[in-house]
């Protein structure tokens, strides 16, 4: 099992990213799935999550109303979409997968988000 996570790079304040996370060898489509971060120095925290259906999705308080997260279970994808991106969200990015939010099965490699002032 392989989850494979791109879209990160280097962005200016304002600006937009759309990352993706893709897993593959199995399927994930009742499964919670989310996004984590960690930046330099600090803890890894919680960024934004999704339900299996999708009908149901959470945000850290940081990034509501600029970052939204989607699904496709026939992908076996999640996206973050962040919009209005400030230098603050520069971390390193990484989806999870697991049964809720908290407990997370897989883990993808991380990709690096970098937002310029």
């Amino acid at each position: 099992v392989q989850l494979q996570a791109s879209g990160g790079g280097l962005v200016q304040a304002g600006g937009s990213l759309r990352l993706s996370c893709v897993a593959s060898g199995r399927t994930f489509s009742r499964y919670f799935k989310g996004w984590l971060r960690q930046a330099p120095g600090k803890e890894r925290e919680f960024v934004a999550g999704i339900n299996w259906s999708g009908g149901s999705t959470s945000y850290a308080d940081s990034v509501k109303g600029r970052f939204t997260i989607s699904r496709d279970n026939a992908k076996n994808t999640v996206y973050l979409q962040m919009n209005s991106l400030k230098p603050e969200d520069t971390a390193v990015y990484y989806c999870v997968v697991g049964p809720t939010r908290g407990t997370y099965d897989y883990w993808g490699q991380g990709t690096l988000v970098t937002v310029s002032s």
